[in-house]
């Protein structure tokens, strides 16, 4: 495993695994499994509905607290000061934990400057250990960036994102990196909105190095320096996804697959 460092030295593990359509005991079950396999990242959200699901599994994996990165989001529920102190307490309640390793405003509100200042309560409490933002980019991030400096505010340490070979967003990750934010990407395979397995400079960079284009895809994002969330429910492809730090992409094949930069959401987003 690679990791991102916050910057209290704190680490980040380079590839989690996304939760956001687990359910049941069928969830609990694959997440079990991913836990098995390897994975000590584990996203969820409290838009997911499954934040039970996810503590669940982690009593069942036999894994201490301290081996497992824990991240949940607030959203639209949460929107406000007393609201977000109150989502958090919640969110530990479902999951079962005394505190989260990554709690993330999980979009832009009218309200997120209250929000922000909750997290960062939050933070000093020790029920969040690190706090940060998701789908912050442009006008977004750049004005909340600059409040929090006029403010005398800490910044996010994270910024989750949508992410992938078709759209990497270079110009958020610019803002980002300048500041020291770490980037994590959500929706690394695009959630079926591109066949991205099949895509063919994929499949050919992959076939020089002897890796699926699913591991291309990943090991691109990693090589600019984005963490990643993918999800699957097969235990086979669970391995593959983490096993792509025993090779390197050359110069050539970062400008192919560059190349597949639409430049533009593939939700609808922003």
């Amino acid at each position: 495993m690679e990791y991102g460092l916050f910057g209290n030295d704190d680490r980040l593990p380079m590839i989690g695994f996304g939760t956001w359509d687990v359910r049941g005991r069928a969830g609990v079950r694959t997440l079990v499994e991913a836990l098995d396999v390897g994975y000590r990242l584990i996203d969820t959200a409290h838009m997911y509905a499954n934040e039970h699901v996810v503590g669940e599994a982690l009593r069942a994996s036999g894994l201490t607290r301290e081996d497992v990165f824990v991240t949940t989001k607030l959203d639209r529920p949460y929107a406000g000061y007393d609201e977000a102190l109150a989502g958090c307490d919640h969110s530990l309640r479902e999951l079962g934990l005394d505190y989260v390793d990554l709690l993330l405003i999980h979009e832009p509100y009218a309200q997120t400057r209250d929000m922000w200042r909750a997290l960062v309560e939050l933070r000093e409490q020790g029920k969040a250990r690190h706090i940060g933002v998701s789908n912050f980019q442009g006008r977004f991030l750049t004005d909340f960036l600059a409040w929090c400096d006029t403010e005398g505010l800490p910044q996010p340490e994270l910024d989750q994102i949508e992410a992938h070979v078709y759209w990497t967003q270079a110009s958020t990750r610019e803002v980002l990196e300048q500041r020291g934010i770490l980037v994590q990407a959500w929706a690394p395979f695009t959630e079926g909105r591109r066949r991205i397995f099949s895509e063919p400079a994929l499949v050919e960079v992959g076939r020089r190095h002897g890796k699926t284009a699913a591991q291309v895809a990943l090991r691109y994002l990693l090589q600019l320096g984005v963490a990643v969330v993918p999800k699957s429910s097969h235990r086979q492809r669970m391995a593959e996804n983490l096993d792509v730090f025993d090779f390197e992409l050359d110069a050539d094949d970062m400008t192919r697959i560059a190349r597949l930069d639409e430049g533009c959401s593939l939700f609808g987003w922003y």
